[in-house]
Protein backbone atom coordinates (compact mmCIF):
# COMPACT_ATOMS: atom_id res chain seq x y z
CA UNK A 1 0.00 0.00 0.00
CA UNK A 2 1.24 3.49 -0.91
CA UNK A 3 1.31 6.20 1.60
CA UNK A 4 -1.16 8.08 -0.91
CA UNK A 5 -3.46 6.03 0.24
CA UNK A 6 -3.27 6.10 4.17
CA UNK A 7 -4.57 8.96 5.55
CA UNK A 8 -2.06 11.45 7.36
CA UNK A 9 -4.11 12.50 9.18
CA UNK A 10 -4.53 8.54 10.68
CA UNK A 11 -0.94 8.49 10.85
CA UNK A 12 -0.32 11.64 12.72
CA UNK A 13 -2.74 10.34 15.09
CA UNK A 14 -0.96 7.04 15.62
CA UNK A 15 2.70 9.01 15.97
CA UNK A 16 0.55 11.21 19.09
CA UNK A 17 -1.36 8.22 20.37
CA UNK A 18 2.59 6.24 20.91
CA UNK A 19 4.00 9.60 22.13
CA UNK A 20 1.53 9.72 24.82
CA UNK A 21 1.35 5.68 25.45
CA UNK A 22 5.16 5.58 25.80
CA UNK A 23 5.48 8.55 28.08
CA UNK A 24 3.67 5.62 30.30
CA UNK A 25 5.25 2.47 29.84
CA UNK A 26 2.01 1.57 27.42
CA UNK A 27 2.36 -0.17 23.62
CA UNK A 28 -0.21 2.28 22.58
CA UNK A 29 -3.05 -0.65 21.35
CA UNK A 30 -6.00 0.80 22.29
CA UNK A 31 -5.00 4.15 21.13
CA UNK A 32 -4.61 2.81 17.79
CA UNK A 33 -7.72 0.79 17.48
CA UNK A 34 -9.38 4.36 18.78
CA UNK A 35 -7.91 6.10 15.57
CA UNK A 36 -8.00 3.32 13.25
CA UNK A 37 -12.33 3.08 14.29
CA UNK A 38 -12.95 6.87 13.90
CA UNK A 39 -11.24 6.62 10.54
CA UNK A 40 -13.56 3.48 9.59
CA UNK A 41 -10.88 0.72 9.18
CA UNK A 42 -12.67 -3.23 9.73
CA UNK A 43 -11.55 -5.43 12.21
CA UNK A 44 -9.37 -7.17 10.22
CA UNK A 45 -7.09 -4.45 10.12
CA UNK A 46 -7.34 -3.52 13.63
CA UNK A 47 -5.86 -6.60 15.48
CA UNK A 48 -3.14 -7.64 13.60
CA UNK A 49 -1.89 -3.43 12.86
CA UNK A 50 -2.46 -2.62 16.74
CA UNK A 51 -0.63 -5.70 18.22
CA UNK A 52 2.35 -5.04 15.47
CA UNK A 53 2.43 -1.84 16.75
CA UNK A 54 2.22 -2.70 20.28
CA UNK A 55 5.66 -5.05 19.91
CA UNK A 56 7.71 -2.23 18.53
CA UNK A 57 6.74 0.36 20.72
CA UNK A 58 6.44 -1.70 23.99
CA UNK A 59 9.62 -3.09 23.05
CA UNK A 60 11.44 0.25 22.66
CA UNK A 61 9.95 1.60 25.79
CA UNK A 62 10.91 -1.71 27.77
CA UNK A 63 14.82 -1.76 26.73
CA UNK A 64 14.79 2.15 27.75
CA UNK A 65 13.49 1.43 31.30
CA UNK A 66 15.27 -1.83 31.67
CA UNK A 67 18.86 0.06 31.45
CA UNK A 68 17.52 2.76 33.60
CA UNK A 69 17.29 0.29 36.17
CA UNK A 70 13.31 0.37 36.46
CA UNK A 71 12.53 -3.18 35.95
CA UNK A 72 11.26 -5.90 38.84
CA UNK A 73 11.44 -9.37 36.95
CA UNK A 74 10.12 -10.97 40.37
CA UNK A 75 6.62 -8.87 39.79
CA UNK A 76 6.19 -9.27 36.10
CA UNK A 77 6.84 -13.06 36.25
CA UNK A 78 3.58 -14.31 37.86
CA UNK A 79 1.47 -11.99 35.45
CA UNK A 80 3.05 -13.63 32.18
CA UNK A 81 3.30 -16.64 33.36
CA UNK A 82 -0.77 -17.23 32.40
CA UNK A 83 -1.18 -14.30 30.42
CA UNK A 84 1.32 -15.45 27.34
CA UNK A 85 -0.16 -18.72 26.22
CA UNK A 86 -3.86 -17.13 27.13
CA UNK A 87 -2.75 -14.36 24.81
CA UNK A 88 -2.08 -16.49 22.37
CA UNK A 89 -5.46 -18.50 22.33
CA UNK A 90 -7.17 -14.98 21.71
CA UNK A 91 -4.73 -13.94 18.81
CA UNK A 92 -6.05 -17.41 17.45
CA UNK A 93 -9.27 -17.18 18.29
CA UNK A 94 -11.85 -15.73 15.02
CA UNK A 95 -14.63 -13.48 16.70
CA UNK A 96 -17.54 -11.84 14.04
CA UNK A 97 -16.86 -8.08 13.32
CA UNK A 98 -20.35 -7.41 15.33
CA UNK A 99 -18.90 -9.30 18.52
CA UNK A 100 -15.37 -7.22 18.38
CA UNK A 101 -16.61 -4.11 17.91
CA UNK A 102 -18.96 -4.91 21.12
CA UNK A 103 -15.83 -5.95 23.28
CA UNK A 104 -13.48 -3.22 21.67
CA UNK A 105 -16.21 -0.46 22.57
CA UNK A 106 -16.20 -1.59 25.97
CA UNK A 107 -12.35 -1.94 25.80
CA UNK A 108 -12.12 1.77 24.80
CA UNK A 109 -14.28 3.17 27.25
CA UNK A 110 -12.95 1.09 30.23
CA UNK A 111 -8.92 2.35 28.83
CA UNK A 112 -10.13 6.01 28.67
CA UNK A 113 -10.26 6.26 32.18
CA UNK A 114 -6.32 5.30 32.31
CA UNK A 115 -6.17 8.71 30.80
CA UNK A 116 -8.65 11.04 32.24
CA UNK A 117 -8.42 9.54 36.04
CA UNK A 118 -4.83 10.62 37.56
CA UNK A 119 -3.65 7.33 39.81
CA UNK A 120 -0.40 7.67 41.38
CA UNK A 121 1.04 5.79 44.26
CA UNK A 122 4.73 6.11 45.78
CA UNK A 123 4.61 5.30 49.20
CA UNK A 124 4.88 1.34 50.34
CA UNK A 125 4.08 -1.45 47.92
CA UNK A 126 3.39 -5.12 48.80
CA UNK A 127 3.36 -7.36 46.03
CA UNK A 128 0.46 -9.55 45.12
CA UNK A 129 -0.05 -13.43 46.16
CA UNK A 130 0.36 -15.57 43.31
CA UNK A 131 -3.34 -16.89 43.28
CA UNK A 132 -4.20 -13.07 42.35
CA UNK A 133 -1.43 -12.17 40.17
CA UNK A 134 -1.66 -15.62 37.78
CA UNK A 135 -5.42 -15.18 37.31
CA UNK A 136 -5.54 -11.59 36.78
CA UNK A 137 -2.35 -11.96 33.91
CA UNK A 138 -4.25 -14.91 32.47
CA UNK A 139 -7.55 -12.66 32.21
CA UNK A 140 -5.31 -9.37 30.51
CA UNK A 141 -3.61 -11.97 28.56
CA UNK A 142 -6.69 -13.41 26.44
CA UNK A 143 -8.48 -9.99 26.01
CA UNK A 144 -4.83 -9.08 24.64
CA UNK A 145 -4.61 -11.44 21.83
CA UNK A 146 -8.62 -11.42 21.09
CA UNK A 147 -8.97 -7.29 20.79
CA UNK A 148 -5.40 -6.38 20.02
CA UNK A 149 -5.38 -4.16 23.03
CA UNK A 150 -2.40 -4.79 24.79
CA UNK A 151 -3.66 -5.54 28.66
CA UNK A 152 -1.13 -3.03 29.81
CA UNK A 153 -3.73 -0.13 29.85
CA UNK A 154 -6.02 -2.35 32.43
CA UNK A 155 -2.77 -3.82 34.64
CA UNK A 156 -1.61 -0.18 34.79
CA UNK A 157 -4.31 0.60 36.79
CA UNK A 158 -4.54 -2.17 38.95
CA UNK A 159 -0.42 -2.02 40.23
CA UNK A 160 -0.90 1.24 41.32
CA UNK A 161 -4.41 1.30 43.21
CA UNK A 162 -3.98 -2.26 44.85
CA UNK A 163 -0.77 -0.52 45.93
CA UNK A 164 1.34 -3.55 44.14
CA UNK A 165 4.33 -1.16 43.14
CA UNK A 166 5.42 2.69 42.58
CA UNK A 167 4.78 4.79 39.18
CA UNK A 168 8.13 4.66 37.73
CA UNK A 169 8.00 0.54 38.08
CA UNK A 170 4.80 -0.26 36.68
CA UNK A 171 5.45 1.62 33.57
CA UNK A 172 8.41 -0.80 32.86
CA UNK A 173 6.28 -3.92 34.67
CA UNK A 174 3.43 -3.08 32.02
CA UNK A 175 5.55 -2.27 29.23
CA UNK A 176 7.22 -5.99 29.21
CA UNK A 177 3.60 -7.22 30.01
CA UNK A 178 2.40 -5.94 26.27
CA UNK A 179 5.86 -6.97 24.58
CA UNK A 180 5.18 -10.46 25.55
CA UNK A 181 1.24 -10.73 25.25
CA UNK A 182 1.62 -8.74 21.77
CA UNK A 183 3.95 -11.62 20.13
CA UNK A 184 1.99 -13.85 21.78
CA UNK A 185 -1.33 -12.86 20.04
CA UNK A 186 0.52 -11.93 16.44
CA UNK A 187 2.04 -15.98 16.71
CA UNK A 188 -1.97 -17.14 17.27
CA UNK A 189 -2.89 -14.68 14.59
CA UNK A 190 -0.43 -16.23 12.46
CA UNK A 191 -1.41 -19.99 13.21
CA UNK A 192 -5.06 -19.72 12.66
CA UNK A 193 -3.71 -18.25 8.84
CA UNK A 194 -5.07 -14.92 9.04
CA UNK A 195 -4.37 -11.88 6.68
CA UNK A 196 -1.75 -8.92 7.44
CA UNK A 197 -3.26 -5.68 6.73
CA UNK A 198 -1.59 -3.65 4.02
CA UNK A 199 0.40 -0.40 4.58
CA UNK A 200 1.72 -1.81 8.16
CA UNK A 201 4.76 -0.62 7.55
CA UNK A 202 3.37 3.30 7.47
CA UNK A 203 1.58 2.34 10.64
CA UNK A 204 4.58 1.04 12.71
CA UNK A 205 7.11 4.10 11.37
CA UNK A 206 4.90 6.70 12.72
CA UNK A 207 4.42 4.69 16.05
CA UNK A 208 8.00 3.60 16.50
CA UNK A 209 8.57 7.43 15.75
CA UNK A 210 6.22 8.42 18.45
CA UNK A 211 7.78 6.20 20.60
CA UNK A 212 11.29 7.37 20.52
CA UNK A 213 9.84 11.16 21.86
CA UNK A 214 7.65 8.99 24.47
CA UNK A 215 9.95 6.99 25.80
CA UNK A 216 12.50 9.67 27.08
CA UNK A 217 9.36 10.92 28.85
CA UNK A 218 8.85 7.73 30.66
CA UNK A 219 12.67 7.86 31.77
CA UNK A 220 12.63 11.18 32.88
CA UNK A 221 8.95 10.83 34.53
CA UNK A 222 7.44 13.34 32.32
CA UNK A 223 3.74 13.55 30.75
CA UNK A 224 1.76 15.38 29.02
CA UNK A 225 -1.27 15.45 31.09
CA UNK A 226 -3.33 17.79 29.09
CA UNK A 227 -2.52 15.71 26.23
CA UNK A 228 -3.35 12.57 27.99
CA UNK A 229 -6.83 13.81 28.82
CA UNK A 230 -7.45 14.87 25.79
CA UNK A 231 -6.61 11.28 24.28
CA UNK A 232 -9.10 9.85 26.66
CA UNK A 233 -11.51 11.96 25.22
CA UNK A 234 -11.10 10.29 22.39
CA UNK A 235 -10.73 6.59 23.63
CA UNK A 236 -14.04 7.92 24.64
CA UNK A 237 -15.20 8.99 21.01
CA UNK A 238 -14.14 5.92 19.10
CA UNK A 239 -15.42 3.56 22.03
CA UNK A 240 -18.93 4.83 21.23
CA UNK A 241 -18.64 4.99 18.05
CA UNK A 242 -17.53 1.53 18.05
CA UNK A 243 -20.67 0.48 19.79
CA UNK A 244 -22.85 2.35 17.66
CA UNK A 245 -22.07 0.79 14.34
CA UNK A 246 -22.00 -2.84 15.93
Amino acid sequence: MLIEEIPVALLALVFLTAVLYSSVGHGGASGYIAAMALFGLSPAIMKPAALTMNVFVAGLVLLRLVRAGHFDWRLFLPFALASTPLAYLGGAWTITDISYRYVVGVALLIAALRFLVKIEYDGEVRSPALWVSVPVGGLLGFVSGLTGVGGGVYLSPLLLLLRWTTMRASAAIVAAFILVNSLAGLAGHAAAGATWPPGLTWYVGAAVAGAVIGSEFAVRRFSPMMLRKVLGVVLVIAGAKMLYTA
